[in-house]
């Protein structure tokens, strides 16, 4: 914690504070809760040890009923937080998530990627490609590290990468690396669902260009999580700067884009979408806008009426590879 008599260096609002002295204070997500059998929902979690070398866990969730013998679609789930706040175990993430799994009737696995500015860039995009490559394993006969809820409830075939905000930007460049490993070849992504994700640039698109307060805000906040001689073009935060993959080869079958309407990161999610339809990939994209809302709304407002229908459409989207289609 930051003392009373340390100067503000730097307030990253609404995210954390670093004083003078080097001390780094978080504000948000630091909350967390144990996992457990959620009596609303009834779901069961618990947190699992996925890459013993560095460290990395994830929290994962099931239905408390399962028919028998029935295999069910498997989202790796990354939350938000900008890179630098956050867990699985944040109390509205950990709600979010056990509302998602009894929504779509899946299993769930929520990443604990570590956080900037501890574990600087690209610390979260390795530890989460490690938890990909954990999952593919499972795939594999030889079953001594299997965890058994993939095992014994999974669909292996019906896999997708969902996240919020961070977590969205997450999963597109994972999709990305799939394609250019091994791992393509045996595993493969059914869809992603990107969630307001946290793309931005440079120069200002949209309604970024009448909003510069806010814009100024977005560019301090990936100055900080990125320093970097490309700034706000780096191809981590920019899918389309030079040198980026061509969107056509992203390594999915369908995106489910969700944009709110007040968010300040609403064009670049819109802008990626408009790119993604025109790239040439083969994939099924569909974009979502929650009116009147903002940035991951749906996660500080659980129960609103936006909130439930963000939940349905997402749920109707990791079912698709069961034969009941996307809904409208």
């Amino acid at each position: 914690m930051g003392s009373d008599t340390s100067e503000v260096a730097l307030d990253l609002f609404p995210y954390l504070k670093v004083y003078k002295d080097g001390t780094l204070e978080r504000i948000a997500g630091v909350e967390v809760v144990p996992p457990g059998l959620d009596p609303q929902t009834n779901v069961l979690s618990k947190d699992i040890l996925i890459v013993p070398q560095t460290g990395v866990s994830a929290r994962i969730y099931r239905p408390n009923f399962v028919i028998k013998d029935q295999k069910l679609p498997f989202v790796v789930y990354f939350h938000g937080g900008a890179f630098c706040v956050a867990s699985p175990a944040f109390p509205n993430y950990h709600n979010s998530l056990n509302k998602l799994v009894a929504e779509a009737n899946i299993v769930a696995l929520s990443v604990d990627y570590r956080l900037v500015p501890e574990h600087p860039l690209p610390t979260a995009y390795q530890d989460s490609w490690a938890a990909l490559q954990w999952v593919a394993s499972h795939k594999e006969e030889d079953g001594h590290h299997h965890e058994g809820w993939i095992k014994d409830y999974v669909d292996l075939d019906q896999v997708f990468l969902v996240g919020d905000s961070a977590g969205a930007n997450i999963a597109h460049h994972l999709a990305f690396r799939i394609k250019e490993s091994d791992l393509g070849q045996s595993f493969r992504i059914l869809g992603i669902g990107m969630i307001h994700p946290y793309f931005w640039g440079t120069n200002p698109i949209g309604s970024e260009t009448a909003d510069g307060l806010r814009k100024e805000l977005v560019d301090k906040w990936w100055l900080y999580v990125c320093p970097s001689d490309k700034g706000c073009d780096d191809p981590f935060i920019n899918p389309f700067v030079d040198g980026s993959p061509d969107l056509a080869g992203l390594a999915c079958h369908g995106i489910l884009v969700i944009v709110a309407e007040k968010d300040i990161l609403r064009d670049r999610g819109r802008f990626y979408y408009d790119k993604l339809v025109k790239s040439g990939w083969r994939g099924k994209a569909e974009i979502m806008e929650n009116e009147g809302e903002d940035h991951v709304f749906h996660i500080f407002n659980p129960d609103c009426d936006k909130a439930k229908s963000l939940m349905k459409r997402l749920a109707a989207f990791l079912n698709q590879g069961s034969g009941k289609g996307i809904v409208e």
